[in-house]
């Protein structure tokens, strides 16, 4: 379905999604390699006075032109709206994806913004920082870096592919059946990465370094972005069971691939179906 020509005022919107990345990104490189203040919000899951910053230059240029609008962000104080089921406008933000990274002065880390309107994701943007790479995407209307298109690539099997993936470190309770998973896959790909910022390994699969990416216990500011981003590349992002939609955002379980691998991916990653948040 094309979203775009529903929501005309999408391009509006990735343009200040835009402007809204860039004003996060001039607080997050004035802190970049200094010393943070650093907060516990979970196991190994962290935020900085960067984090907190950065959120604060983003909702305020996002605020200008739509006053009106609901924020989904990260470090929010409330999680008042988190649910898939929501009408009107929202945003959801990430304002450093890779925090961890960020911390310890490791690409990458991005910001990441995606504008929800009823049941769809609309506009998208993903900066990464460090390389000032701004991908962005709307609806029906394709995805770019830096104003250039990008397209999923062509790699129809597994050994044609490198596959990003992310460890779950908050719930270490499915470590053992994460790493047999893992295990299947290594011998049967071209190579595994993991980055730690799961924005970033989703525009890397739209703009066709990776064939496929997939990680469990994420959340919404973290995929919503780079979801719409490999779909409008070209690729396919669902849940582990192939839910589309906003399911990958909310379910805590993205798959995104080049379309290619998905069946492929779905049936390795099999084993973890049954892990929700």
């Amino acid at each position: 379905m094309n979203h775009a020509s529903n929501h005309p005022d999408a391009w509006h919107a990735r343009y200040v999604a835009e402007a809204a990345a860039r004003a996060g990104a001039v607080v997050i490189r004035d802190r970049a390699g200094k010393a943070h203040t650093v907060e516990m919000k979970g196991t190994n899951d962290f935020v900085t006075e960067a984090d907190k910053a950065a959120q604060d230059a983003v909702v305020q240029v996002l605020r200008r032109s739509f006053p009106e609008d609901t924020i989904l962000a990260e470090e929010q104080d409330d999680s008042e709206g988190s649910s898939a089921d929501f009408s009107g406008r929202r945003w959801i933000i990430d304002p450093i994806d890779g925090t961890t990274n960020f911390m310890h002065g490791i690409p990458p880390y991005a910001v990441s913004i995606a504008l929800q309107q009823d049941d769809a994701i609309v506009a998208a943007v993903v900066f990464d920082v460090p390389h000032d790479r701004l991908y962005a995407a709307v609806s029906g209307g394709g995805a770019t870096c830096n104003g250039i298109p990008i397209a999923v690539n062509d790699a129809a099997t597994l050994p044609e592919a490198v596959i990003a993936t992310g460890f779950p470190y908050r719930r270490t309770s499915h470590t053992d059946l994460y790493l047999d998973v893992i295990g299947t896959l290594l011998p049967t790909v071209r190579g595994i990465r993991r980055h730690g910022a799961a924005s970033i390994d989703l525009v890397r699969v739209a703009e066709g370094a990776y064939g496929a990416y997939y990680e469990m216990d994420l959340k919404p500011w973290d995929v919503a972005a780079g979801a719409l981003i490999v779909r409008e590349a070209g690729g396919r992002v669902t849940t582990i069971g192939g839910a589309e939609g906003l399911h990958p955002l909310f379910d805590a379980q993205v798959v995104a691939t080049n379309s290619r691998l998905h069946a492929t991916m779905q049936d390795a990653l099999a084993p973890l179906h049954h892990i929700h948040a």
